[in-house]
């Protein structure tokens, strides 16, 4: 892995969570090995492990592996104790997957949360593509099983959430049972304990696949590395080193 996205500092005094452990998840879940990858699961484990007590999880995180965050999700969903979520200023796709695992889950009111269907990138005949819609149809059932257990949300209403690519500010987050409180508020914000109607009704949203499909894209082309210079020799310098090598 070229780069770990997470890392853990120990509180001298307990938060105002009463954690004695934080933990960060910054920047792109699993760039490039956890999946397949024995070694890495197992270390994120048994550091969460190493301590005990409630732990404070800040997340600022665009998404990534959808296999490290539900691995990491189960993890968090398992430990013994509380585990606070706070979304710092971005939890999409994946890592909004973990942080459904908070037993609270707080979001700064200038962060954002992002839900949208898995994707991927297959090649082949018609047979291979309709086992990546498979495939794609059974991932986006078990994401959804995490945001229905936090939000309490339909599966109906979850599964367009996620077809329409929904963007949703800390307020609307909370209204749909996404979140459980808005950071530096004093919790008299404007119908504060009123939970988005379980229906159909639509919901303003942002939406942008580009986004989703450029990211996919860039994994899938390889990187051109930079050409070799090779030096030059002037034709005349040239003989004249054949010359000497003649003798």
């Amino acid at each position: 892995m070229t780069r770990k996205f997470w890392r853990w500092t120990r509180n001298e005094t307990p938060d105002s969570f009463g954690s004695d452990r934080t933990l960060y998840l910054d920047g792109e879940i699993s760039d490039e090995t956890w999946y397949g990858d024995e070694v890495t699961p197992q270390v994120f484990k048994d550091e969460l492990n190493s301590g005990k007590g409630n732990i404070t999880l800040w997340i600022n995180s665009p998404g990534g592996d959808v296999f490290a965050a539900a691995q990491i999700y189960n993890m968090l969903m398992d430990y013994p104790y509380d585990v606070t979520v706070k979304i710092d200023a971005l939890a999409a796709s994946a890592a909004s997957v973990i942080a459904m695992a908070g037993t609270k889950v707080c979001m700064s009111p200038v962060a954002m949360l992002m839900v949208h269907n898995p994707a991927t990138i297959a090649i082949g005949d018609s047979e291979e593509m309709q086992k990546a819609i498979d495939m794609l149809s059974e991932v986006k059932e078990s994401i959804m099983n995490a945001y229905e257990i936090k939000s309490g949300l339909s599966r109906n209403k979850i599964s367009k959430l996620m077809d329409a690519e929904t963007w949703m500010n800390a307020k609307e987050a909370k209204k749909l049972g996404f979140a459980d409180e808005i950071l530096f508020t004093d919790g008299t914000e404007p119908d504060d304990d009123t939970k988005e109607p379980d229906d159909d009704t639509e919901i303003e949203m942002l939406f942008s696949r580009k986004a989703v499909t450029d990211s996919l894209l860039s994994k899938l082309i390889p990187k051109r590395k930079p050409e070799k210079k090779t030096a030059t020799v002037k034709a005349a310098d040239l003989e004249k080193r054949l010359s000497l090598l003649s003798h």
